[in-house]
């Protein structure tokens, strides 16, 4: 079969297409030909890392979607011929989906209802569960490691401000918000994001780099808003204390735009009873996680997370053999979701 490795890290000059065995899937794992294979930050910052791979050969990206081939023995709820959507495929495993066949543990291949495409299963993964997480840790159980659900009316009453609508992660927490029943308000830099942001289902849109941004929000959102799901957090601090609502949480998922490092008012943050909460999707706890997987795959099967430009997301695609270029291109900055055309 066809593969993307690298054996060493650096740019994307290091990912190469080579032929590898077929995988035979072992007890409670499952074999997935896969047909789209999703890059990430995180998959690009694992190839760059200085420290160098975790594996001698690294099969790169975590996410995709396909068609179950095989599966082994003790795996119930899945056969062969179903179609899925994979999460997490490469983390602490030298496997991910940049190759024609993956093996890995079943619950990490979940079906996908009859009426989503491979292109919807294979933008789930991180930027949903990564919003899914965001969206729910303000819940008192899944801050304390919990499971935080989602589900229609589950955000009835509350404000979210999505920093960032016309991101992947973004546009998911735009349509998990708004399939659980919340006001959505998101930041955007632009008029082509806006109109991202807006074809995602926001309901109100603010361009962060004209006027007052948080005078427009507290204009739509005079009581504050409840939750921000944030990516640049340091660039955004005066504008998230300036619009939060008393008892308000900061979900960061990223640190774009800035130094790593976010030095908090304490005055404010306590006075407001303010929570900035850090959220990775690898290390969050168990039962949130497959409580998010969960609640992911209800919000398909019920329509409500949509893919492509109609949707707020379009799809940016490439062959396996430009497995390279298509790193570059999220190291870049596409607008989008990039995706690589494994399989048929």
């Amino acid at each position: 079969m066809r593969a993307i490795i690298y054996t060493e890290t650096g740019g994307p000059e290091v990912l190469r297409l080579v032929e590898r065995p077929v995988p035979e899937p072992g007890p409670g794992e499952v074999r997935v030909r896969v047909v789209l294979s999703a890059v990430n930050p995180s998959d690009w910052k694992f190839r760059a890392d200085d420290s160098g791979p975790t594996f001698p050969e690294v099969v790169p990206n975590q996410d995709g979607s396909g068609v179950v081939d095989a599966v082994g023995e003790g795996v119930d709820g899945l056969r062969q011929g179903d179609r899925v959507w994979i999460w997490e495929a490469a983390w602490q495993r030298p496997d991910g989906t940049a190759q024609e066949f993956v093996v890995l543990p079943a619950r990490q291949a979940v079906r996908l209802p009859g009426e989503a495409s491979f292109e919807v299963g294979a933008v789930l993964g991180i930027p949903a569960l990564t919003a899914h997480r965001c969206l729910t840790v303000a819940d008192g159980t899944a801050a304390g490691g919990g499971a935080g659900r989602l589900a229609p009316g589950a955000l009835a009453g509350r404000t979210v401000l999505v920093a960032g609508g016309a991101g992947a992660v973004g546009n998911a927490a735009i349509q998990l918000a708004r399939w659980a029943g919340a006001t959505v308000v998101t930041t955007v830099s632009g008029p082509e994001k806006a109109a991202l942001a807006t074809a995602a289902g926001a309901h109100h849109v603010v361009n962060y780099r004209e006027g007052d941004a948080a005078a427009e929000i507290r204009r739509v959102a005079p009581g504050g808003v409840d939750v921000v799901v944030e990516v640049a957090p340091v660039v955004n601090l005066t504008l998230d204390l300036a619009v939060l609502a008393p008892a308000g949480t900061v979900a960061v998922y990223a640190v774009d735009g800035g130094p790593a490092e976010l030095l908090l008012p304490l005055g404010p943050v306590a006075a407001g009873n303010l929570r900035y909460q850090g959220v990775l999707v690898y290390t969050v706890p168990e039962t949130a996680k497959l409580a998010a997987v969960e609640d992911v795959s209800a919000a398909v099967a019920a329509g409500a997370l949509r893919v492509g430009e109609e949707a707020g997301l379009p799809i940016i695609r490439f062959p396996l053999e430009r497995a390279a270029d298509a790193h570059a291109a999220v190291e870049e900055g596409a607008v989008g979701k990039v995706v690589i055309e494994v399989g048929a």
